[in-house]
């Protein structure tokens, strides 16, 4: 009998990267074409299984699905195929920067179309994937927003604040109608909602930018969440219900130092501005008091093992402050190229190694370790068994290793 039911079966999660967006100079991407993983998708769950790793986050591509009139989603089976033979049970994103170039998100067909298609999604993998079933609508509003709203990277291509801001409402109110949609369809399906946690600061010889930088970590990092809740513009039919689970991102550059045109800059891990992410994950916690996971995390380089050590040791201090954390997501699963200049990141479990026309997996032996590590030290499955679906993750698990071990927050990232 579990004590404690988790979410997911397991709760290490991980992901594998599904972009389709417009990029500025080079017209529709499809990263999952770019970094093999359609190709290679028995391998790259085979690993999963092998990492004792029991959900991933996959992405439906909207832009490549969409017929106008109709979806033809034929193009995801060799996918649903091998999560299948896996028993990996995947977090469907539906709309991962991409739409279909006969819609605009500013037109008032966008919210409609997209829930139609968000329900015909759900049939369509629920119908070939058993339950539980787990859907993210809309990948990082708030990010996409900026990238598409204010930075011109992707589509829309728009370049004002005014422009991100109306962006990201018009986000939130197709993700509330694709939420509804999903529940409409499927029922019991649960819902994540996935956004950076950040913090930005004012350069130290700019005092008189320190309430914009207050406004972006307090107010700008929320308000997609808070209108997916109905705390904000409540006519967009948010509840808390639609705000099932909340995920947050973590990364090393989501600690920044205010820029008033472009990105922010990145803190250097020394910088004693930063603050610990169990810290972050309390502000979190505290505003919306729903289930939580570290959506997406990973170190680059060299430097896997030691931030996964990190984001671990700050989930726990999290846990013994009472957070209902559910998963880790080691994302991405197989490395992937700078959206910028194509180069790998070297940010996977696994790095691409490209061999003429092959692109090979190769596990990082430092990164996979230190996984191996904390599933021993949180009693968790180091490989998945005959039957890994058959339970919830015992949650209790991990709230006796947080009080054991004793971890507290510390914003030191070297």
């Amino acid at each position: 009998m579990t004590k404690r039911a988790g979410i997911f079966p397991t709760f290490f999660l991980s992901g594998f990267e599904c972009s389709t967006f417009h990029w500025k100079d080079q017209g529709r991407r499809d990263l999952v074409a770019e970094t093999g993983h359609l190709r290679y998708a028995r391998e790259d769950y085979a690993q999963l299984r092998h990492l004792g790793i029991a959900v991933a986050r996959e992405g439906i591509p909207w832009p490549m699905v969409d017929r106008g009139d109709g979806y033809d989603f034929s193009g995801i089976d060799p996918l649903i195929e091998a999560m299948n033979a896996a028993q990996v049970l995947p977090i469907w994103d539906l709309c991962h920067y991409g739409y279909p170039d006969r819609l605009h998100p500013f037109s008032e067909e966008f919210a409609p179309a997209f829930a139609r298609y968000c329900r015909a999604a759900a049939e369509y993998v629920t119908a070939r994937v058993p339950g539980p079933h787990y859907f993210t609508p809309i990948n990082e509003i708030t990010f996409f927003a900026f990238a598409g709203g204010e930075w011109g990277w992707v589509a829309p291509f728009l370049n004002t604040r005014d422009d991100r801001y109306r962006l990201r409402y018009a986000l939130c109110k197709a993700a509330i109608a694709g939420a509804k949609a999903i529940r409409e369809a499927v029922p019991d399906a649960r819902l994540i909602h996935i956004d950076p946690l950040v913090q930005v600061v004012a350069p130290r010889d700019r005092p008189d930018l320190e309430e914009l930088a207050y406004h972006e970590t307090y107010v700008d990092t929320f308000l997609a969440w808070d209108m997916l809740c109905g705390k904000a513009h409540p006519e967009l039919g948010g509840s808390p219900e639609i705000l099932d689970i909340v995920g947050a991102n973590n990364y090393s550059f989501g600690q920044m130092e205010y820029r008033g045109q472009g990105p922010h800059q990145a803190l250097p891990p020394d910088d004693d501005r930063i603050k610990s992410l169990c810290d972050l994950m309390h502000v979190l916690w505290q505003r919306y008091k729903r289930p939580m996971i570290i959506a997406e995390t990973s170190g680059m380089g060299t430097g896997r093992a030691a931030w996964l050590k990190d984001v671990m040791e700050e989930s726990l201090a999290a846990v013994t402050q009472g957070i209902d954390l559910h998963g880790i997501c080691l994302f991405p699963a197989v490395d992937m190229p700078d959206w910028h200049t194509g180069q790998w990141l070297h940010n996977g479990i696994c790095d691409v190694i490209p061999e003429g026309d092959a692109l090979r997996r190769v596990p990082d032996p430092a990164y996979v370790e230190e996984l191996r590590r904390w599933q021993r030290e949180l009693n968790r499955v180091t490989e998945l068994d005959d039957n890994p679906l058959s339970d919830p993750v015992e949650l209790q698990d991990v709230v006796d290793a947080a009080h054991r071990l004793r971890k507290q927050p510390d914003q030191n990232w070297h």
